[in-house]
């Protein structure tokens, strides 16, 4: 007698309740849809929670153990749930098993996928929640701060922490789908925009400072604009073209900030025609 439903568990037809229930949240782990994200794996997770509803529940099990497939029309439950996924499955597994299904079970419902009781989601239907990518401006990403967005024709100030980066992502509660009264929340990833001026390795910056020519040979101070405020920074003598100032922790969160100094060549046309000749005549070639 031909008994699939353990075959979707991957548990011998001797396995224990526990061993079955191991088995089950697994497999439920590995297809949720919140953590895979092929197409398929929505529909192998639902075969999943519905085999668990049979083999799960004792009387149920016993149900199925004295008749085996033979409850399907004679097919394996593979096929069987393939062929009627699309129509009132619930009802038609509650006329075999004599009602039941649908309920939630330690957070997990036929009808809905919520993963209350091992920590993945609050309780809502995957396909509640809504997934959109937006850009963010390079200083915003630094800084942090309040950002607003529209979605839906409605206008949302979307919170920013400060030093966030490309790829993560942000949690808009109650901004998703709707279904039975529950709503799922709005996943937003996060893009950051290029900057002209600056450049982000990590939590340091990197910006490219002109300098007089003067003090780049004698030394002295330039003023910079940061993230944090202007501040002055002193250029030691003989600096060279390239060469990178350090300032502690005026980078991201803590971070670093990097000058690369770069020297600001008068026109010789501007130059006192007297310097402009003594320095064609001296300086090294």
């Amino acid at each position: 007698m031909s008994k699939s439903l353990y075959e979707v568990l991957g548990v011998s037809e001797n396995a224990t309740q526990d061993e079955i229930k191991k088995a089950y949240r697994k497999l439920a782990r590995k297809y949720h849809p919140d953590i895979c994200k092929k197409p398929e794996c929505e529909e192998k997770f639902k075969e999943i929670n519905t085999a668990y509803e049979i083999l799960g529940d004792p009387e149920k099990r016993k149900q199925y153990d004295a008749m085996g497939d033979s409850m399907f029309n004679g097919q394996n439950f593979q096929d069987f749930y393939r062929q009627h996924k699309d129509v009132d499955l619930e009802e038609i597994l509650n006329s075999i098993f004599g009602g039941g299904f649908g309920r939630s079970r330690g957070g997990f419902g036929f009808g809905g996928f919520g993963f209350d009781e091992y920590g993945f989601g609050g309780g809502f239907a995957p396909d509640l929640d809504v997934h959109a990518r937006i850009q963010i401006p390079f200083d915003i990403a630094v800084t942090g701060g309040v950002y607003p967005i529209n979605y839906n024709g409605e206008t949302i100030k979307i919170k920013i922490p400060e030093g966030i980066r490309t790829g993560q992502k942000l949690r808009v509660r109650g901004k998703g789908k709707t279904f039975q009264g529950k709503r799922g929340d709005l996943i937003l990833e996060i893009e950051v925009m290029p900057s002209n001026e600056w450049e982000r390795k990590g939590d340091d910056l990197y910006k490219k400072i002109d300098v007089p020519l003067k003090t780049m040979m004698f030394g002295g101070k330039v003023g910079v604009d940061t993230f944090k405020g202007h501040i002055n920074v002193k250029v030691p003598k003989n600096s060279k073209c390239c060469q990178k100032l350090r300032v502690k922790g005026y980078g991201v969160k803590g971070g670093n900030l990097y000058l690369e100094l770069r020297p600001i060549l008068p026109k010789v046309e501007e130059l006192d025609p007297e310097l402009a000749k003594m320095m064609e005549e001296k300086l090294p070639s």
